[in-house]
This record gives structure tokens, C-alpha cells and sequence, in this order.
């Protein structure tokens, strides 16, 4: 199972979730976010990403991991995946758009669930009102239908020991 990174962008009552304009998601509204490469941590590829997809600059030491979701596939095991996301409240320049990304910003109240991932609305609340996320999900071919799902919510930050994994 590959490991990915999702970050979301948070300032004081909005989330950015930019448009997905090509490749896996497109379509879609999401973090920023991606695989992570060979010898790179799960947070510089975050960074990474962000500086890639929103010409944005961030600090690692900025990142709050908030989830950490497994998704499979069970049709296309190639798509399988554990997602590790973060919250970043700190970063340098305003997102632009790219060949990859349209950012878009939404107030918390206001997140477009119909246009997003269908599991988003299982855990994004949870990690935006604070509290910590442990999912696993199976999603059909189509990318719309759960199959099966387990979610877990924490009070307290159960990803400390794996930051930097």
C-alpha cells in the first residue's frame, strides 16, 4: 500500500479545497496533496506537494497530522493507499492555480460534500472541530460507491510516534 499525503489549508473559519483539474480525482474538490517519493519523509512530501501544486511555501514543523486513512480498491489494488493528512494554519505566498489545482476557498460551514470524495464527509468534520481521525475505507471502481468503511475518532493525537514516517 502506497503512502500519500493530503493537506488542507485552514484560516480561521474557511478550508482551501482546491479543484482537481486532471489525473486521479479530477473533478473533484480536495486537499493538496500526493505520493510520497523513495527516501523522503510522509511530511517533506507534503511540502513538496504544496510548493508543487499551490506555489506555496510551508515549514514541516507546521503540519498537524490529523488522519491517516487506508483505502482500497479491491477492483484496481494499484489505487490502494494510506493517506496521511494534515491541517497547515502557516504558510508563505497565496495559493495559485496550476496546471494540476484550481484553489478554491469555502467557509467550514459551506464544504461542497456532493463535489468531493464520497468518504469526506466521514472524517473531515471531525479533524476540522479538532479531534483526530483513524479510517479504513473500500471503494468500488466507480470511485463513488463505499463498499465497506470503519472509522475511528481520537480526543487526542494517537499519530505522534509515526510524524515522520
Amino acid at each position: 500500500m502506497r503512502n500519500t499525503t493530503l493537506c488542507f489549508l485552514v484560516r480561521e473559519e474557511e478550508i482551501l479545497l482546491p479543484l482537481k483539474k486532471r489525473g486521479f480525482g479530477i473533478n473533484r474538490h480536495n486537499g493538496y496533496g500526493g505520493k510520497q517519493e523513495e527516501k523522503e519523509t510522509i511530511t517533506a512530501a507534503a511540502i513538496r506537494e504544496l510548493g508543487e501544486e499551490a506555489k506555496i511555501y510551508a515549514n514541516e514543523s507546521n503540519l498537524t497530522k490529523r488522519a491517516e486513512l487506508e483505502f482500497t480498491f479491491p477492483e484496481k489494488p494499484e489505487w490502494n493507499q494510506r493517506v496521511h493528512i494534515y491541517l497547515l494554519e502557516e504558510w508563505l505566498r497565496e495559493p495559485q492555480e496550476t496546471e494540476e489545482m484550481r484553489p478554491m476557498w469555502f467557509h467550514k460551514t459551506q464544504i461542497p460534500y456532493a463535489k468531493m470524495w464520497p468518504d469526506d464527509p466521514y472524517w473531515l468534520p471531525h479533524i476540522l472541530g479538532g479531534k483526530y481521525v483513524g479510517a479504513k475505507f473500500s471503494l468500488g471502481i466507480d470511485q463513488n460507491t463505499i463498499i465497506s468503511q470503519k472509522v475511528e475518532i481520537y480526543q487526542q493525537d494517537p499519530f505522534l510516534a509515526t510524524m515522520q514516517s
